[in-house]
Protein backbone atom coordinates (compact mmCIF):
# COMPACT_ATOMS: atom_id res chain seq x y z
CA UNK A 1 0.00 0.00 0.00
CA UNK A 2 1.34 3.31 -0.82
CA UNK A 3 2.28 5.97 1.50
CA UNK A 4 -0.01 9.48 1.48
CA UNK A 5 2.00 12.35 0.96
CA UNK A 6 1.53 14.50 3.74
CA UNK A 7 2.30 17.60 2.87
CA UNK A 8 1.17 20.14 0.46
CA UNK A 9 3.42 20.47 -3.02
CA UNK A 10 2.11 24.05 -3.42
CA UNK A 11 3.28 24.99 0.12
CA UNK A 12 6.26 23.63 -0.43
CA UNK A 13 6.93 24.89 -3.54
CA UNK A 14 6.20 28.30 -2.41
CA UNK A 15 8.71 28.03 1.03
CA UNK A 16 11.58 26.47 -1.71
CA UNK A 17 10.73 29.56 -3.99
CA UNK A 18 11.18 32.00 -0.92
CA UNK A 19 14.71 30.11 0.28
CA UNK A 20 16.01 29.91 -3.32
CA UNK A 21 15.36 33.75 -3.43
CA UNK A 22 16.89 34.77 -0.43
CA UNK A 23 20.08 32.80 -0.66
CA UNK A 24 20.43 32.02 -4.66
CA UNK A 25 20.61 28.46 -5.98
CA UNK A 26 24.10 27.39 -5.09
CA UNK A 27 23.96 28.40 -1.72
CA UNK A 28 20.87 26.34 -1.23
CA UNK A 29 21.70 22.77 0.00
CA UNK A 30 19.86 19.97 -0.38
CA UNK A 31 19.46 20.35 3.75
CA UNK A 32 18.67 23.68 3.46
CA UNK A 33 15.89 22.46 1.45
CA UNK A 34 15.14 19.85 3.40
CA UNK A 35 15.02 21.67 7.12
CA UNK A 36 12.91 24.95 5.07
CA UNK A 37 10.16 22.06 4.08
CA UNK A 38 10.28 19.72 7.02
CA UNK A 39 10.29 16.87 5.00
CA UNK A 40 12.79 13.76 4.71
CA UNK A 41 15.07 12.92 1.52
CA UNK A 42 12.64 10.31 0.58
CA UNK A 43 9.54 12.36 0.45
CA UNK A 44 11.55 15.27 -1.42
CA UNK A 45 13.08 13.00 -4.04
CA UNK A 46 9.38 11.09 -4.56
CA UNK A 47 7.60 14.70 -4.61
CA UNK A 48 10.53 16.83 -6.48
CA UNK A 49 13.38 14.36 -7.81
CA UNK A 50 16.02 16.34 -7.32
CA UNK A 51 17.51 20.37 -6.48
CA UNK A 52 17.28 21.40 -9.80
CA UNK A 53 13.82 19.77 -10.71
CA UNK A 54 12.56 21.92 -7.28
CA UNK A 55 14.20 24.83 -8.15
CA UNK A 56 12.65 24.95 -11.60
CA UNK A 57 8.96 24.55 -10.09
CA UNK A 58 10.30 27.29 -7.95
CA UNK A 59 10.97 29.38 -10.89
CA UNK A 60 7.62 28.66 -12.52
CA UNK A 61 5.75 29.59 -9.43
CA UNK A 62 7.81 32.70 -9.18
CA UNK A 63 7.29 33.64 -12.75
CA UNK A 64 3.61 33.24 -12.83
CA UNK A 65 3.30 35.99 -9.81
CA UNK A 66 5.80 38.50 -11.56
CA UNK A 67 3.61 37.83 -14.75
CA UNK A 68 0.13 38.40 -13.22
CA UNK A 69 1.56 41.35 -10.95
CA UNK A 70 2.96 42.67 -14.18
CA UNK A 71 -0.13 42.10 -16.48
CA UNK A 72 -2.21 43.45 -13.36
CA UNK A 73 -0.48 46.73 -13.09
CA UNK A 74 -0.65 47.45 -16.94
CA UNK A 75 -4.06 46.79 -17.28
CA UNK A 76 -5.38 48.56 -14.61
CA UNK A 77 -3.78 51.43 -14.14
CA UNK A 78 -5.29 54.40 -16.32
CA UNK A 79 -2.50 55.83 -19.34
CA UNK A 80 0.44 54.60 -19.96
CA UNK A 81 3.01 56.66 -18.20
CA UNK A 82 1.63 56.11 -14.77
CA UNK A 83 1.36 52.28 -15.68
CA UNK A 84 4.52 51.80 -16.65
CA UNK A 85 5.98 54.53 -13.80
CA UNK A 86 3.93 52.47 -11.26
CA UNK A 87 5.54 49.13 -12.50
CA UNK A 88 9.14 50.37 -12.29
CA UNK A 89 8.87 52.07 -8.83
CA UNK A 90 7.56 49.20 -7.38
CA UNK A 91 10.50 47.34 -8.62
CA UNK A 92 13.07 50.29 -7.22
CA UNK A 93 10.91 50.15 -3.83
CA UNK A 94 11.30 46.71 -3.49
CA UNK A 95 15.00 46.22 -3.88
CA UNK A 96 15.29 49.55 -1.32
CA UNK A 97 13.33 47.90 0.97
CA UNK A 98 15.25 44.72 0.44
CA UNK A 99 18.72 44.94 -1.83
CA UNK A 100 19.67 41.28 -0.66
CA UNK A 101 16.57 39.45 -2.14
CA UNK A 102 16.80 41.09 -5.84
CA UNK A 103 15.07 39.60 -8.55
CA UNK A 104 14.83 35.47 -9.12
CA UNK A 105 15.33 35.92 -12.38
CA UNK A 106 18.32 38.04 -13.01
CA UNK A 107 19.71 35.30 -10.01
CA UNK A 108 19.31 32.38 -12.49
CA UNK A 109 20.31 34.39 -15.51
CA UNK A 110 23.74 35.14 -13.25
CA UNK A 111 24.08 31.55 -11.81
CA UNK A 112 22.22 29.30 -13.43
CA UNK A 113 23.09 29.68 -17.45
CA UNK A 114 24.96 26.67 -17.54
CA UNK A 115 21.76 24.77 -16.78
CA UNK A 116 19.51 24.21 -19.74
CA UNK A 117 16.29 24.58 -17.97
CA UNK A 118 16.67 27.47 -15.93
CA UNK A 119 18.27 29.31 -19.09
CA UNK A 120 15.00 28.61 -20.74
CA UNK A 121 13.09 30.09 -17.85
CA UNK A 122 15.19 32.67 -18.29
CA UNK A 123 14.48 33.85 -21.54
CA UNK A 124 11.11 32.94 -21.22
CA UNK A 125 10.64 35.19 -18.27
CA UNK A 126 12.45 38.38 -20.58
CA UNK A 127 9.97 37.38 -23.45
CA UNK A 128 6.72 37.48 -21.59
CA UNK A 129 7.91 40.78 -19.83
CA UNK A 130 8.64 42.63 -23.58
CA UNK A 131 5.35 40.81 -24.89
CA UNK A 132 3.38 42.48 -21.57
CA UNK A 133 4.90 45.80 -22.51
CA UNK A 134 4.74 45.55 -26.07
CA UNK A 135 0.34 44.70 -26.21
CA UNK A 136 0.32 47.46 -23.18
CA UNK A 137 2.63 49.83 -25.67
CA UNK A 138 0.27 48.90 -28.39
CA UNK A 139 -2.84 50.00 -27.20
CA UNK A 140 -1.84 53.29 -25.45
CA UNK A 141 -0.13 53.86 -28.73
CA UNK A 142 -4.03 53.25 -30.58
CA UNK A 143 -5.40 55.69 -27.74
CA UNK A 144 -2.98 58.25 -28.61
CA UNK A 145 -0.77 58.40 -25.46
CA UNK A 146 2.66 57.25 -27.41
CA UNK A 147 3.68 59.02 -30.63
CA UNK A 148 2.87 57.13 -33.67
CA UNK A 149 6.52 56.89 -34.57
CA UNK A 150 7.25 54.93 -31.89
CA UNK A 151 8.13 50.78 -32.12
CA UNK A 152 6.43 49.76 -29.09
CA UNK A 153 8.17 46.62 -29.39
CA UNK A 154 11.10 48.82 -29.39
CA UNK A 155 9.97 50.48 -26.33
CA UNK A 156 9.34 47.25 -24.67
CA UNK A 157 12.39 45.87 -25.52
CA UNK A 158 14.28 48.85 -23.91
CA UNK A 159 11.74 49.06 -20.75
CA UNK A 160 12.59 44.87 -20.14
CA UNK A 161 16.06 45.59 -20.48
CA UNK A 162 15.61 48.16 -18.16
CA UNK A 163 13.64 46.07 -15.47
CA UNK A 164 16.77 43.77 -15.35
CA UNK A 165 19.19 46.87 -14.56
CA UNK A 166 17.14 48.06 -11.54
CA UNK A 167 16.96 44.83 -10.13
CA UNK A 168 21.34 44.55 -10.52
CA UNK A 169 21.54 47.86 -9.55
CA UNK A 170 19.30 47.14 -6.73
CA UNK A 171 20.94 44.69 -5.59
CA UNK A 172 24.58 47.05 -5.98
CA UNK A 173 22.52 49.43 -3.05
CA UNK A 174 23.21 52.71 -5.80
CA UNK A 175 20.26 54.33 -3.76
CA UNK A 176 16.99 56.51 -4.25
CA UNK A 177 18.88 59.02 -5.90
CA UNK A 178 20.92 56.95 -8.37
CA UNK A 179 17.65 55.00 -9.08
CA UNK A 180 14.88 57.82 -9.32
CA UNK A 181 16.97 59.75 -11.83
CA UNK A 182 17.63 56.50 -13.58
CA UNK A 183 13.49 55.66 -13.64
CA UNK A 184 13.13 59.89 -15.04
CA UNK A 185 15.51 58.99 -17.96
CA UNK A 186 13.69 55.80 -18.52
CA UNK A 187 10.44 57.75 -18.67
CA UNK A 188 11.50 60.42 -21.55
CA UNK A 189 11.55 57.15 -23.71
CA UNK A 190 7.84 56.92 -24.15
CA UNK A 191 7.70 60.90 -25.30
Amino acid sequence: MARIREFDIDRAVDRAMDLFWRQGYAETSLQDLLKELSIGSGSFYAAFGSKEQLYIHSLDRYLSLQGRDLETTLDETPGIRPAIRRVLTALIEADLADPTRGCLVVSTATQCADQPLAADRVNTAIRQVESALTGALERAQARGEIPPEKSPRELARFLTTFIQGIRVVGGARMGREFMEDALSTAMHALD
